[in-house]
């Protein structure tokens, strides 16, 4: 059936064009269009990523070089010229693309909570909270300065551990402070969110407790607290102490007056000692400390973008092009993602996008292609694939 289809057009054929159109007629994207709509800018910036291309102007020239191919790649457009591009990409709104990033987390979630492995047996949602630094020039990039002569963007992030999908981001200038994050997200109750010591705030914190919801922070040194009740540990397994506690600061305790569980754990492995702060008084020590370990994953997560998406080299200039480039990148991620569960690839998705990266121009069954091709690479790359899950 996709015999005689070209690679590229098998592979957006697992776009929802309906729910597309939608966000793109939330935001009148379309109005007063004459040459390159929503749907061609979209695919021109999926296709520089899947063939990790460093400019538009190679995105162009590309595309161009097969101007009898374009309708059958899926554009509905006979030439792509740069100009129109780059100011679709500078003026667009890019909240168009967020939507939509958002719509195929919600279907890529679902693929991957099917065959979950999380190791911790939980039947609440466990969420990662961090976030990561996109360095950009300063000449180019004057309106994202942060510090020390550098300007660079910020991408906060809430990542499900349980299929190791981001269920939500957002992106801001990198001089906003990690815990306003908190601030955009909806609670689920009974959810739990683990959260580094960027993240300890307690009048925010306060707002999980009230939503019904956990979390799980690091404490700094520094915390006043008084102990009211110590539970008996394990030591030999790492656990210090196990107990419930108030915050005696004047104003921690007003943004915070409930009580909390303060845990002590030390790391035989990184010799690290950790403190965590909970308002979950139910599982155990042990297990509030295994479930801030996954933390890590996010970080993976992190070096997995940045390593095998096209957002370290940027195609625009203004803030609404580069937020238009990372929803983009990670929806690209996203599509890759449910093609491989969709079609029941065992490959990772670092092999995918390897043979997916020369192979666009292709015409041969899709699942053929990727399934019958075992790639080798490094160690370290491979341990990341494997720590997330598949990727």
């Amino acid at each position: 059936m996709n015999q005689d289809r070209y690679i590229f057009s098998q592979l957006v054929d697992f776009v929802p064009y309906y729910e597309f159109d939608k966000c793109v007629k939330r935001y009148s994207g379309n109005k007063s269009i004459r040459q390159l709509s929503c749907r061609d800018q979209f695919l021109s910036l999926v296709f520089g990523q899947l063939t990790n291309l460093n400019s538009l102007r190679g995105i162009v020239l590309c595309l161009n070089a097969h101007p009898n191919q374009l309708y059958h790649l899926g554009f509905r457009t006979k030439k792509i010229t740069l100009s129109t591009l780059s100011r679709a990409n500078q003026f667009r709104d890019w909240r168009i693309w967020k939507d939509f990033t958002e719509y195929l987390i919600g279907i890529a979630r679902r693929l991957y909570l099917r065959d979950n492995d999380f190791s911790i047996d939980l039947k609440n949602t466990v969420y990662a909270l961090d976030s990561t630094i996109i360095d950009l020039c300063l000449a180019t990039f004057k309106w994202a300065y942060f510090e020390l002569k550098k300007s660079a963007v910020k991408i906060h992030t809430q990542l499900d551990l349980k299929g190791n999908i981001p269920s939500f981001f957002i992106i801001t200038k990198a001089k906003v402070h990690d815990v306003n994050f908190l601030d955009q997200i909806i609670f689920e109750k009974e959810a739990i969110y683990i959260m580094d010591r960027g993240y300890l705030h307690f009048k925010r914190l306060n707002t999980i407790h009230e939503h019904y919801a956990y979390f799980i922070v690091r404490s700094k040194q520094s915390l006043s607290f008084k102990r009211i009740y110590s539970r008996p540990v394990n030591k030999t397994i790492g656990l210090k102490c196990d107990q419930t506690i108030t915050l005696k600061h004047f104003y921690s305790h007003k943004e915070y007056p409930d009580k909390l569980r303060r845990i002590k754990y030390h790391d035989q492995e990184s010799n690290t000692t950790y403190v965590y702060l909970t308002n979950n008084f139910t599982i155990s020590a042990q297990t509030i400390a295994n479930l801030y370990k996954h933390h890590w994953q996010i970080e993976l997560f992190f070096k997995w973008i940045k390593q095998h998406l096209k957002i370290q080299v940027f195609w625009g200039y203004s803030f609404n092009a580069v937020k238009t480039q990372i929803c983009i990148a990670i929806s690209t991620f996203l599509l890759v993602a449910i093609a491989k569960k969709q079609l029941k690839v065992k490959l990772n998705l670092y092999e995918i996008l390897q043979i997916l990266q020369v192979s666009q121009f292709e015409k041969t069954a899709l699942p053929s292609l990727i399934s019958t091709t075992q790639l080798h690479f490094p160690e370290n790359e491979r341990q990341i694939s494997l720590d997330l899950g598949e990727f």
